[in-house]
């Protein structure tokens, strides 16, 4: 049986027919892993959150919405699921969950790109000036501050800022608002107030 057509898929796990549900945890089970992994960097605790996801959608099977793209609705619960978890093992600083309001709002316009979409922005990283990618990555993905970067090149931090505001300049230029949210995707930034 071929549950390929969304309706009809969740019409089939609404009734509990446990070869629609095997199907969902097949079709999408390793590209749920791959996005969790991508927000928490960790493939345990990847794996742990698209379990109780696929537990959940079970547990919850007759209140699945069947005018709803599953799809997405996998991916937001995924999400939502680490924001619970993240929540749980830390408090969320003002700053922080601003980064995961606009964090939802790619995960909800780019769901099917999500994983595309990082690697455009690693590939426009990677074509950044080589002074400019280095101390962009010292700072994004080290978590450098300017001053510590400054030190360890030997540099003024007006340098420091000035490479980083033009490296943010091109990708913005090239990948619009969705900068940051991604950034935070790649390198698991965590917001500075420094």
């Amino acid at each position: 049986m071929i549950f390929k057509e969304n309706s009809f898929l969740t019409q089939e796990l609404k009734q509990g027919n446990v070869k629609a549900y095997n199907f969902l945890v097949e079709s999408f089970y390793k590209k749920l892993c791959s996005y969790a992994y991508m927000l928490t960097k960790d493939h345990g605790k990847a794996e742990d959150i698209v379990q109780n996801v696929f537990v959940q959608v079970w547990l919850k099977k007759k209140n699945i919405n069947s005018n709803f793209s599953i799809n997405n609705f996998l991916y937001k619960s995924v999400y939502n699921e680490f924001i619970d978890q993240y929540r749980k093992n830390k408090p969320v600083i003002y700053l922080e969950k601003k980064y995961l309001e606009a964090l939802d709002l790619v995960v909800e316009k780019q769901h099917d790109n999500i994983e595309e979409l990082m690697l455009i922005v690693d590939k426009e990283i990677n074509k950044l000036p080589p002074k400019c990618k280095n101390i962009f990555l010292l700072n994004k993905k080290e978590g450098l501050t300017h001053i510590e970067i400054s030190e360890y090149l030997d540099i003024s931090t007006k340098t420091v800022e000035g490479h980083i505001t033009r490296a943010f300049k091109i990708l913005s230029e090239k990948l619009g608002d969705k900068i940051e949210p991604i950034l935070f995707l790649l390198f698991n930034l965590k917001p500075r107030l420094v």
